[in-house]
């Protein structure tokens, strides 16, 4: 059945004020979590049914698969303090691509990808920073369908474009396809988690631990 409003706001706003104040228990995560060994090869690197969201060079000698999900605070921490770095040294530098894949952790954070994947191509990822860099301000809302309608109008949004992209059936079932393949294939139980090499590494890890492990792929 076509998905509604409705059956995305539907609770969305309550899960994603404990996500935004205090995580999600046993689906966010502090930083500083082990890497362990992660699911590698052709499954891994397979897009799903909407295409990949990337950043870099598709050549550089490491790949950074990243899991995320847009009201999880440890993921906007990442993409705020983090993240700069990571693009600065490692991805502009053609030594790391970046593949950016969905994985709501609740009916708000859904919407959130829908918004996105509505948009051209080139105006993905700037959405997707703003809504991070906003986090609290709808997310957090009490009216979280109205606040999250005024951060996709300044994208460009209509409000009826924003109610046909949000009861797209195909664009729902893409990024659900996404989040269940990564759950029940590689093992993916919070956010943010990420795959450097094949090598899976849970929780908004500093720079510092970050740069160990592209390293340590770099020097092998």
């Amino acid at each position: 059945m076509l998905t509604t409003r409705r059956n995305l706001f539907l609770g969305g706003g309550a899960i994603a004020g404990v996500a935004v104040i205090g995580g999600v228990v046993l689906l966010t995560r502090e930083s500083g979590t082990t890497a362990v060994a992660g699911a590698a090869g052709d499954d891994l690197m397979a897009p799903g049914p909407l295409g990949e969201m990337t950043v870099g060079d598709p050549d550089a000698p490491v790949v950074m698969i990243e899991y995320a999900s847009m009201t999880c605070p440890h993921c906007a921490r990442f993409h705020q303090e983090t993240y700069p770095e990571i693009r600065s040294e490692y991805i502009e530098s053609g030594q790391v691509y970046h593949i950016f894949r969905e994985f709501p952790l609740d009916p708000l954070a859904t919407a959130a990808f829908m918004l996105a994947r509505c948009l051209d191509e080139d105006r993905y990822f700037p959405f997707i920073e703003a809504l991070f860099a906003r986090q609290r301000s709808w997310a957090g809302s009490d009216n979280p369908e109205e606040a999250l309608f005024q951060m996709a109008r300044q994208a460009g949004f209509t409000r009826d474009g924003f109610n046909e992209c949000l009861t797209n059936q195909e664009i729902l079932d893409g990024v659900n396809w996404v989040r269940e393949r990564a759950a029940e294939q590689f093992d993916v139980q919070s956010t943010p988690t990420f795959f450097i090499n094949g090598e899976m590494v849970r929780g908004a890890v500093p720079f510092s631990e970050f740069r160990e492990h592209v390293e340590g792929h770099l020097e092998g």
